[in-house]
């Protein structure tokens, strides 16, 4: 197949350059309503960034050795031309939306994805707070896979939608033309994806387009400003326990379960799931979940 760039490598000089430019624009033209940036946070974000690359690159190795498995055993076959490529990147967006949504909805899966909306700053730094456990990730495209889709070319149209959602993590930009915030994903939309208040929980998923969250009924515009951060917010910038506290979360939780039908749905149920009354009735209360979802059934 032909050889395809590596889209995060050639995008840093841009990371840093608009980053830098964010920073300026807040020390010329201040909004005191804006999150803004806050050095300790913005310095917890870039090291999340960076152990993400380590530990994305250990992860690759059985990734890779599945996706080359099925891709080997599948008899179909997608060209990298010109016209299927852009169709590679639609198709990619799409499984993109339902492994994010399946982020927010399955606490284990959540425990993973916490990380990027632990901070209570929105701006291009918050883009760079990426998990270091996204082993969860790989299933939702073994479809694409077996489909056709060589894994080279799943990794440039992964690394292209990423490389995308970086600018759409400021609070600098304000909503865009209607035509481009009804198709594509924009500042606006992911502000409210990032918001902690009970309107705006686990909404508004897409990575580059928007309009899978219309199609399937979790799209909300922005209103009233959001209050970026979890529903119950760390008070932590050690990038360790930034990485691992929900999983700690579960592990606490499970410890005290009553029974297997509570330690299951602590596992796979949403973040926010408590069992019945009858459950809790003669137990203990749970260790508080840091989660974004407790409205998520």
């Amino acid at each position: 197949m032909p050889h395809l760039p590596d889209v995060v490598l050639w995008s840093i000089p841009a990371f840093v350059l608009l980053t830098v430019l964010e920073m300026v624009s807040y020390r010329l033209h201040p909004d005191d309503d804006a999150a803004g940036y806050e050095a300790k946070d913005a310095a917890t974000s870039i090291t999340m960034g960076l152990g993400s690359l380590v530990f994305d690159a250990l992860w690759k190795i059985p990734i890779v050795a599945i996706y080359a498995a099925v891709y080997e055993l599948t008899p179909l076959r997608v060209p990298v031309l010109w016209w299927t490529l852009p169709l590679m990147l639609l198709a990619q967006d799409f499984f993109y939306y339902w492994s994010h949504r399946g982020h927010h909805v399955i606490r284990i899966l959540w425990a993973c994805h916490v990380v990027h909306h632990s901070s209570r700053k929105f701006n291009l730094t918050t883009a760079l707070r990426q998990p270091w456990t996204t082993l969860t990730v790989w299933p939702f495209y073994v479809p694409l896979i077996a489909l056709g889709m060589h894994p080279a070319a799943l990794a440039f149209c992964s690394s292209a939608n990423l490389v995308y959602q970086f600018w759409i993590h400021t609070e600098r930009i304000d909503k865009l033309p209607r035509p481009v915030e009804f198709v594509f994903n924009t500042p606006s939309h992911h502000r409210v994806h990032h918001a902690s208040q009970g309107g705006y929980l686990d909404r508004n998923f897409g990575g580059i387009l928007i309009v899978w969250d219309r199609v399937f009924r979790s799209f909300t515009p922005e209103t009233e400003r959001p209050i970026f951060g979890l529903t119950k917010n760390i008070s932590t910038y050690n990038p360790l326990q930034v990485a691992t506290h929900e999983y700690v979360s579960i592990a606490r939780d499970l410890r005290v379960a009553r029974s297997w039908r509570e330690r299951v749905g602590r596992v796979v149920r949403g973040p926010g799931w408590q069992p019945g009354p009858n459950a809790t009735a003669a137990r203990p209360e749970p260790a508080e979940s840091s989660t974004a979802g407790a409205g998520v059934p």
